[in-house]
């Protein structure tokens, strides 16, 4: 199987979060907020316990459902893991 070229590859931005959450409440809240269509189009994946990757082209509307559920918080966002651990 190839590879993909990196300008065909989605570009990733990671949400540092902060509160008291398990990863199904990250999937509700972002469903609730931006539906099945824009879950899809962001693809959220965890990369650490609080470290949440998303599509580039989705940060805003994933950070503004968590601004909507009060529950989370978005502490920073960066492009890289490294910039967020510092």
């Amino acid at each position: 199987m190839k590879l993909l070229k990196p300008s065909m590859r989605e570009n990733k931005r990671y949400l540092k979060l902060s509160g008291d959450f398990n990863k199904k409440d990250v999937e509700e809240i972002i469903l609730r907020y931006i539906g099945i269509l824009g879950y899809s189009r962001a693809s959220p994946m965890f990369v650490k316990k609080n470290i949440l990757a998303v599509n580039r082209s989705e940060v805003e509307k994933i950070k503004a459902s968590f601004v909507l559920s009060k529950k989370i918080k978005v502490v920073k966002v960066s492009g890289t893991i490294k910039g967020l651990e510092k």
